[in-house]
């Protein structure tokens, strides 16, 4: 798990260092760059697989060069399939380049001749069939694991950006002013390009204070966005020099597609076995693994079966940590509980009383979005990093099994969001709904993909809100950046073991009464979780929103000291005040935002206090 960054066009490679240099929280073991006259990478290495080898960029004697974010699950598999290759490390991340190689597809861009369509320069047919980046679906589908990776073919002059199925991994670009292409794992280091400034971009703005996270492949800043999920994108420069996007494609897409019927005595099994094949490739590592332990379900499954396939296989039986604001919270008890239960080493600890002025900031730097809420995840990775390298989760369970408590009132959900974009007095609220498409370009390679996102229509059942918040955002721009960001600010890679590719396949077909029925919640994982040791407490405790319920009375007092002073930063903004006013914790996390990333240009701000961010604002 690394930070990677690239520049495709004519450049400095002490630039391409610099942007890399801020992202060494992600990667603290090594930084090392690689730069041709047409495209300069730069890689933070944390090392967990080969550690002492691997080393980024990677080269190949195809003249292909590698900079890679994430871990190939399946890398021992792959490096027997592809034995002729001429291998340099013993890591995962070669296997790419050998999976390219093998591919054998090469294309020679003589002349390219290109046009401005919305944030892009590309080529007429790129998003066509027979566009160039179908010719990588084969070879990037034999890869199973998350990633973001460039990959930098010097034959062809292509630069390949691609980035894992599901997102958990990201993976940024944007285009400056000259036409350069800007690509990383985080917005902050496209901040040390002298041609980049940070802007906030409004319209994807007002869709994160109305869906509660960002839509598409839209980020809060301007100009600035993300490689689909699922995606290849082909990059070359024109006959001018300039960057052009040749080819996009989805190799991959999730499909909710619920069976009538399913029984608990064979199927269970079933599920529960998809989800110890997902933990198992999860344990791969050279360097000690953690498990973060909320009490809940989804983390006390994750928890107990890691700690049967480590016993099974001769592994250090990893160990887990907990946080919450007081002994006496619902999720500190249950960790215990579980760690009790299950003899498992567990690290808990409760949280210093001043926790959320002394650590918001953080939260804001490391998270580039409007987070207040789950202020634990840095308190609690930071624990954890001190320990080990990496972690395993329960993130991504809700969004399979229909943990969340809107999909019990999906009525009330539409109306709330429907509510919020009324309520905006904003002019991109209407073309939200209805045509994004005559005021910003939507489709493939763009910010927007989808041309619509009415609420009514998006969650008018179970089935079509499942598949809107895994192709739109709620899981990969909310769910995994959370965890990924704030993991990765303390050099912590942490997996997520419910999205394995079995498990998802599975979990897909689960029949929505199995998912959600009245008020009960994910009754097919739960009648999984009956088969093993866990608790009964345990297997039958209902869903709690993390933030809120492991710093409940620490965000409320919190809240509280700075809602009043919310209404006159809410001013800055006259097309949302109205629904600023309503999310007092967007508010803040809006002007803290504001502050840290935007103001000076985003650069240098990060060690300052609480109240000297708030009041700090251009």
């Amino acid at each position: 798990m690394c930070g990677i960054s690239a520049i495709l066009g004519e450049c400095d490679e002490s630039i391409a260092l610099s942007m890399v240099s801020s992202l060494s929280h992600r990667g603290p073991d090594g930084f090392s760059s690689w730069s041709s006259q047409d495209c300069t990478l730069a890689h933070s290495r944390l090392s967990i697989v080969d550690i002492s080898g691997s080393n980024q960029p990677i080269g190949s004697e195809h003249g292909s060069w590698l900079i890679q974010n994430g871990e190939i699950y399946n890398y021992k598999n792959l490096r027997r399939l592809y034995s002729n290759y001429q291998w340099r490390t013993k890591g995962d991340g070669e296997v790419i380049l050998a999976a390219h190689k093998s591919s054998n597809n090469k294309i020679d861009y003589d002349i390219v001749r290109s046009s401005k369509v919305g944030w892009v320069r590309r080529t007429a047919n790129a998003d066509q069939p027979l566009n160039p980046a179908e010719r990588h679906i084969d070879w990037v589908s034999n890869l199973d694991g998350i990633w973001g990776f460039a990959l930098w073919d010097s034959k062809s002059r292509e630069l390949i950006l691609c980035r894992d199925p599901l997102g958990v991994k990201p993976l940024l670009r944007t285009i400056t002013p000259s036409g350069k292409l800007l690509v990383s794992s985080e917005a902050k280091a496209f901040c040390h390009h002298p041609e980049y400034e940070p802007k906030i971009d409004e319209n994807a703005l007002l869709a994160r204070l109305a869906f509660e996270y960002s839509l598409d492949e839209t980020t809060l800043f301007e100009g600035v966005s993300q490689v689909a999920p699922g995606t290849i994108e082909t990059w070359t420069l024109d006959d001018l020099g300039r960057a052009t996007l040749t080819g996009v494609t989805s190799y991959s897409r999730d499909i909710v597609a619920p069976s009538d019927k399913w029984n608990p005595t064979t199927n269970a099994k079933q599920l529960l076995d998809s989800l110890c094949v997902g933990i198992e490739d999860r344990l791969m590592s050279d360097v000690p693994v953690g498990i973060i332990l909320s009490g809940g379900l989804d983390s006390s499954l994750v928890a107990g079966l890691a700690h049967k396939a480590a016993e099974q296989t001769g592994e250090q039986v990893p160990e887990c940590w907990t946080v919450a604001e007081s002994e006496d919270n619902p999720d500190f008890i249950a960790a215990e509980e579980v760690a009790s239960q299950l003899d498992l080493g567990h690290h808990a600890s409760t949280l210093d009383d001043e926790i959320f002025w002394k650590t918001l900031p953080s939260l804001s730097w490391s998270g580039e979005d409007l987070d207040v809420s789950v202020l634990f995840f840095q308190p609690l990775f930071k624990k954890m990093s001190d320990n080990v390298k990496v972690g395993l989760c329960g993130q991504g369970a809700d969004e399979l099994h229909g943990g969340y408590p809107r999909y019990q009132n999906l009525e009330s959900h539409r109306e709330t969001i429907f509510s919020r974009l009324m309520s905006s007095q904003h002019p991109f609220a209407d073309h939200l709904i209805k045509d994004i498409s005559c005021v910003a370009p939507q489709g493939p390679g763009q910010p927007w993909r989808s041309n619509s996102h009415d609420p009514i229509a998006k969650f008018e059942n179970l089935t079509t809100t499942l598949q809107y918040e895994i192709d739109h955002g709620q899981l990969t721009n909310f769910q995994l950046r959370l965890v990924d960001r704030h993991s990765m600010s303390h050099g912590l890679e942490v997996r997520v073991p419910f999205l394995g590719s079995e498990h998802r396949r599975i979990s897909h077909k689960i029949p929505i009464h199995w998912r959600v029925r009245e008020s009960q919640e994910k009754l097919a994982l739960r009648a999984a979780a009956a088969l093993t040791k866990l608790p009964s407490s345990i297997v039958n405790r209902p869903k709690l929103p993390a933030g809120t319920a492991t710093t409940p009375s620490m965000l409320d007092e919190f809240l509280k000291e700075l809602a009043p002073h919310a209404g006159d930063w809410n001013s800055r903004y006259p097309r949302l005040e109205r629904i600023l006013r309503k999310q007092p914790d967007m508010a803040i996390g809006l002007r803290l935002f504001e502050s840290l990333h935007i103001t000076d240009g985003g650069i240098g701000r990060e060690g300052k206090g609480l109240w000297d961010l708030l009041e700090d604002v251009e």
